[in-house]
Parts: structure tokens; sequence; C-alpha cells
């Protein structure tokens, strides 16, 4: 008699196992953070891995060299407390790269043995009073990894950061004038960053920009190899923050937590808070500048009304090539909702979009942005990694993929294009010059949506087409 043997049938409730996260590590995007800092050493309080795997993560992406400092813990020290090799540790970075700054983040290790980062700080800058030792600016955030993902750590340390730093006491210094405005434009590229800067100036708004990683992530070569690149926001203007005329500050889902340097700022020191989504898109754009314009007390330069227009021409030359395509937008939360109602705008139906992050607001986020544009509302899935997207996408049937690198495998399974946003890009060169924001960058995000379409067509054609 053949005995029957009972199958395991896989279903969705079975799958338990993260196959290709849609996130990374929270440190890293404090490490990221800390980078945009001028001065600033970035330092895990953790293992070498973890600095190892950051370090080749990020160069990859920004192609530049990224020194992040570790307090290297081994197996002793998960059981004996990690605070004589993180002291030592920050000796070392004095030591060696003379930091003005040294930003510490903790790690899955350290926050799971229990180490105390912030008593561990304060101990040690008795210790080292005691010893007649100067020490840099010393600042702390908490960024287990099973806790977030890396926009979390991004975020949790510019508030870190604010809320250690800044203050209302001090007059403006340095180059900063009486009169600027803050702006926290979260995890953007350095070329987002440069044209942020060039439409504040057009508006002749001063500001305090944090982080800025325009130039410590994508700057030119040195003669000498420098431990600490040149740029960063400096910590003179941080320290000013408080006294600021308002904080623009961008993410949708990132405002709706309640607990962002923006809102920390308005809550201790009064500074109006302006909360915006990413500007991409004519809808979210049109928000940027005129927030800019009501804080500048000046109308909308022409250059960006040209800019605009010539954004609005573009919309009706190509909406024939991608009015109805569907499209699979993945990655960091806030960029997914401006790209969603990016793409709700010029007529693409976003199928599903998805994240790693868990925020608890992507839905809302995402109705809030698209509300008054889309019938029909998309699938919206937080939480999930690639082999989720990749089940959802046999249904789907999506024309288009946008997000980062790591969404490559799938579209090369699904044989449909990739336009790749956000971090982190490996595969591609210039990912450090990728623009984003405002009308040109979103003219730039639109051209290649319609190319991509375009090459598609005229790959699958049998006859080839070259004019289409």
């Amino acid at each position: 008699m053949t005995k029957k043997i009972a199958r395991f049938k896989k279903t969705p409730d079975a799958y338990v196992s993260t196959t290709n996260a849609c996130k990374l590590c929270k440190p890293m995007g404090a490490c990221l953070a800390f980078r945009g800092i001028e001065g600033c050493v970035p330092y895990l309080h953790g293992s070498q891995g973890c600095a190892t795997y950051m370090r080749r993560y990020t160069i990859s992406h920004f192609r530049e060299p990224m020194d992040i400092a570790s307090s290297s813990l081994g197996e002793k020290h998960a059981v004996y407390g990690g605070g004589p090799n993180l002291k030592k540790g920050i000796l070392n970075v004095i030591d060696k790269y003379g930091a003005n700054m040294v930003g510490i983040a903790t790690t899955c290790l350290t926050e799971t043995i229990g180490d105390d980062l912030p008593m561990l700080l304060q101990e040690f800058h008795v210790e080292m009073k005691e010893a007649e030792v100067t020490l840099p600016i010393l600042v702390n955030v908490s960024t287990p990894s099973y806790s977030g993902t890396h926009m979390e750590g991004f975020h949790a340390t510019v508030r870190a950061v604010a809320d250690q730093l800044a203050d209302q006491q001090e007059p403006p210094t340095g180059s900063l004038p009486t009169s600027f405005v803050n702006l926290l434009p979260g995890l953007v590229s350095p070329g987002d960053i440069r044209h942020l800067k060039d439409i504040l100036a057009d508006f002749g708004i001063a500001s305090v920009i944090l982080p800025d990683i325009s130039d410590t992530l994508d700057g030119a070569p040195q003669v000498e190899y420098q431990k600490i690149p040149p740029g960063g926001t400096p910590v003179a203007h941080i320290r000013n923050m408080g006294n600021a005329a308002a904080t623009l500050e961008f993410g949708r889902t990132h405002i709706l937590t309640g607990d962002t340097g923006g809102q920390l700022l308005a809550e201790r020191f009064g500074v109006p808070h302006y909360p915006l989504g990413m500007p991409i898109g004519l809808q979210e754009c049109d928000r940027f500048f005129e927030a800019l314009a009501t804080a500048s007390n000046r109308p909308i330069p022409d250059k960006h009304q040209q800019e605009r227009g010539r954004l609005v021409d573009a919309y009706v030359d190509g909406h024939k090539y991608i009015s109805g395509k569907k499209a699979i937008v993945y990655g960091e939360e806030d960029l997914v909702v401006a790209m969603t109602s990016f793409l709700s705008e010029i007529g693409i139906k976003p199928v599903l979009c998805a994240s790693g992050g868990n925020s608890g607001y992507l839905q809302e986020a995402i109705a809030t942005a698209t509300g008054d544009i889309l019938s029909e509302p998309p699938l919206v899935e937080d939480n999930v990694d690639f082999y989720e997207i990749a089940d959802k996408a046999k249904s789907l049937e999506p024309d288009l993929l946008i997000g980062n690198s790591k969404g490559f495998a799938l579209a090369r399974q699904l044989e449909i294009p990739i336009i790749r946003v956000g971090f982190p890009i490996h595969d591609r060169f210039g990912a450090q010059r990728i623009l984003h924001l405002g009308y040109r960058g979103t003219q730039n995000l639109f051209d290649q949506i319609v190319n991509a379409v375009i090459a598609k067509k005229q790959t699958d054609s049998p006859v080839g087409y070259s004019y289409l």
C-alpha cells in the first residue's frame, strides 16, 4: 500500500522570513546624516562589521570615500559591556581625525546588551575633564536596526542634532545673517541639495540646511586625501537654528510621526514650522515654491516660472506615451508618497506603493497626496520585502518599476524597465547627482520615464521603429 504523504502547501501566511528587505538598517541613516555636518566623523557604537558594511554600501552609491569609526566590539564586550571600547575609540578619532564633532549612533548589539550611551558619554566627559583633555562635540542617537529603517535613523539623527545643539540664545554667527530659515530636506541626493541652495538663493533666502551632503558626499578631488571632507552644515549655524524665521521640513509620513526636528524647534523655540511633501511633481513643487514666496515675501522668480511652464508643456507632449501605464513604486516611505503623487498627475496608474518602512502612516500620506487626483486608490503595502512585492506584481502586471537598484532583479524577471530613484543605486553611475526635486528635477524624472516606455516599445517591436 502506498502511503500518502501530506504535502506542505505554501501560503502567504506561512511566509515568515525576509527576502531582500525593502529598507536598509537604521544606523546607516544616522551615518549619512552625520556626514552632512561640517567637521563631523560618524561613529558606530557596535561591531566592526556594521561599520564595514555601511562604508561599502554608501561608497558604491556616492562614489566617495566614507570613513565610519567604530568601537569594534567583540564577543567579550557583549558580556561585559562596550563602555571602555567606546571611550577608547572616541580618543582614537580625536587623535587620528582631529574632528570638531563625533556623531555616535548605537547598533543592534549595543542596544541589546543594554549599553546606556548617554550615561557612558556623561562619564567620559567627567573623566576627560579630570584628565584636562578637551573633547570635541559629542552627539548621540539611539538607532537599533530592529526598531526601524535607515530613514528613521536619518530623521532620528537630525532631531538628535537639533535637540542637543540648537539654541536661541546665541546671536547668528559667521556667515549667517540675522534673518534665515531652516530647511530639513531628509535624505535626498547631493545634486538635490545643491539645487535647493540655488532655489533659496533665487528667493534671497539665507538658510541652514540640515544635513548638507552636497560637498561631503559629492566633492571635487583633493591633492591630498582629506580625512574629513570639506563642506557640511557648520555647527555654529546649527546652534542658531532656534533663531530662524521658519523651518521648512519635507516628508509627508515623517511629519505625521509628530516627533521631527522641525517640530522640536517649533515646540522648544517657537520657530514656525512648515511641513511639506517632497517637491516632486507639479502639485508638491507648487506648494514648496508658494511656501518660499511666503517666507521671502517675494514672487516666484521668472526663472522658476519658466521651468514650471516647460514642465507643463512636457506633460502635454509626453502624455500619449505614458497615459494608462501601470507602475509599482517602492523604497523610502516619503519618496514613495512623492513619486505616487507625481505619477498620478502624469496619467500613470500606481498599482502598488510599497515600502519596508513601517511608520503606520504610508496609506494615510498617499491618500492625502493623491486624494484629488486618483479616482481609485492604489494598493499600499508597508513593512514588505521584495519577495512580497514580486508576489503582488504577478497579478498587477506593471509596465514600470520605480525605485532603487534593489528592484533590478524583479524588473529583469518581469522584463519591464526600472527607473532608478532614491537610495541605494549601485548598478548605475552618477546616483549622487540624480536630480529629483523641484520643477527641474521633476522634468528629469519625467523625461526618464517617457524614454523608458519608448525604449521598451522600440525593443519589443518586430519592426524596430526609429521614429516614435
